[in-house]
């Protein structure tokens, strides 16, 4: 009695401490596998479901995982994809069903709906709908498993591409965006860095934009310096760049350009491919940009100290127009507008497009729309720029002038040059006070008397040390002629 008592609960679940009972079916397996290929298709999944079960509740795994394996290549070899998705829907979501089961009915699907061999992630062509739908449910069944993140991201993107491709743009950018892969551990950092990429890429041809600077903030800039990822780090701030251009940030976009002008140089030293035309070209546009944004970014030091290490960059002197632009900016000198080579400057493609396409979709006539009002923003914001820099040299040489002369000097109306002196003062970029009646600007703050005195005593201290030190000098000369 003892006996059949333990033989009875040898299936159950463990008890004592005891690992369960494993029962070996695997010659059955095999000749019921064997047996179900010769029977219609359902009388051959009610055989292997009855033995699915004897195997899972008699822990024999091996064996389980064949059974599995055994009724989806039934399905799939008689084209029946209504039965392949409930069949493998039915076996996920058995009682108790092993993990090693489940992770073989995804493996064993993929090869099936994504080119497995090329990527794991690109679908089969031609694509069809019954592909959607497999894909569609391999990704329900490794939803919440961790054995099974890194065929869930893979899937994620196979459904992105079919859902883009089909012209379900807001679709695929949501499909994706339901995936964390920068919390997977599964992944490779190169993998996770690509499908952040792509989930930027469609949340810009979506134009959500807020959500597209939210996801560019989950790429370390740490990795994308890392040996290996030159590719990646270009493609990130081209598509970082378009954002930027939304928002119109200027300075940002310059530090994207200069990002991918560098990449692109340091590239091409690495592989000795520093002559070759379509690198020179894309190096060249590049650091093109990074000029045009730079003199286009609002004054501040950064953008002073980066426009210092660009002009010693020996490579800025192959683009000649780019060079001398830089020096006129960094001299304290006024500008006179249009520039010499403006015509040049602003027929950059980013600047004539205004960046349409940056993130891989086609042009509609909204782009283009946008673009022109992106152009006509960029020229006027470039001569105000001009006018700015102009104001900020005035400055350093008067410290009172006409309004009149001073609009003279930067051919400017009066009226434009109030405009702008008023802008600037505002943003406290210099100091000035405009005294319209008697058509004075003046430059230099009013000083209040204690603050004359004190510069006055400071230079009567300094001027009588100099003449102390110069009559102990000259008793020092004489005393040693009169010796």
């Amino acid at each position: 009695m003892a006996q059949s008592s333990t033989a009875a609960t040898s299936s159950g679940a463990a008890s004592g401490g005891q690992l369960e009972e494993r029962i070996d079916l695997s010659t059955e397996t095999t000749q019921k596998i064997a047996q179900s290929k010769s029977l219609p298709l359902a009388d051959a999944l009610a055989l292997l479901s009855a033995l699915e079960k004897r195997c899972r509740v008699g822990n024999d795994t091996p064996s389980l995982v064949r059974v599995c394996e055994a009724s989806l290549e039934l399905c799939h070899d008689a084209n029946d994809y209504e039965a392949l998705v409930s069949t493998l829907k039915t076996l996920s979501t058995r009682r108790s069903q092993k993990s090693k089961a489940i992770a073989a009915l995804a493996t064993k699907c993929l090869p099936w709906c994504v080119d497995s061999e090329k990527d794991g992630f690109t679908p089969l062509l031609p694509m069809t709908a019954n592909q959607e739908i497999l894909v569609t449910e391999l990704r329900n069944i490794t939803d919440g498993k961790m054995y099974l993140e890194a065929e869930r991201a893979r899937l994620t993107r196979t459904l992105a591409i079919i859902k883009e491709s089909s012209g379900d743009i807001p679709g695929a950018a949501a499909v994706l965006q339901d995936v964390h892969v920068e919390t997977y551990g599964s992944i490779s950092k190169r993998e996770k860095i690509e499908f952040i990429l792509e989930q930027m890429r469609l949340t810009l041809l979506k134009r959500d934009y807020v959500r597209a600077s939210i996801v560019s903030n989950k790429v370390k800039r740490s990795v994308l310096d890392e040996e290996g990822m030159s590719a990646l780090k270009i493609q990130f701030y081209v598509l970082l760049s378009q954002y930027h251009l939304h928002e119109r940030d200027a300075f940002e976009l310059a530090k994207c350009f200069h990002a991918i002008y560098v990449t692109t140089i340091t590239t091409a030293a690495t592989i000795g491919d520093d002559d070759d035309i379509d690198t020179d070209k894309k190096w060249k546009e590049a650091l093109s940009n990074t000029v045009v944004f730079l003199c286009l970014s609002e004054y501040s030091n950064e953008v002073k100290d980066m426009m210092e290490r660009i002009n010693i960059d020996p490579q800025l002197e192959k683009i000649i127009e780019c060079k001398e632009t830089i020096k006129s900016f960094l001299k304290n000198e006024i500008i006179h507008y249009p520039l010499p080579h403006q015509l040049v400057l602003e027929s950059i493609p980013v600047f004539v497009n205004g960046g349409v396409g940056v993130g891989g979709g086609e042009k509609d006539d909204d782009d283009a729309s946008n673009a022109l009002l992106l152009r006509e923003h960029w020229h006027t914001t470039f001569h105000t720029r001009i006018i700015q820099h102009n104001l900020r040299v005035a400055s350093l040489y008067y410290r009172q002038i006409h309004t009149s002369r001073l609009a003279t000097l930067l051919s400017l109306t009066t009226p434009e040059v109030e405009q702008q002196l008023s802008n600037m003062v505002s943003s406290g970029a210099i100091y000035a006070k405009i005294d319209r009646p008697r058509d004075i600007v003046r430059f230099a703050k009013k000083r209040c008397e204690e603050e004359v005195l004190s510069d006055w005593a400071a230079d009567i201290k300094e001027l009588l040390g100099l003449v102390e030190e110069t009559t102990y000098l000259i008793q020092k000369e004489n005393m040693l002629q009169s010796h």
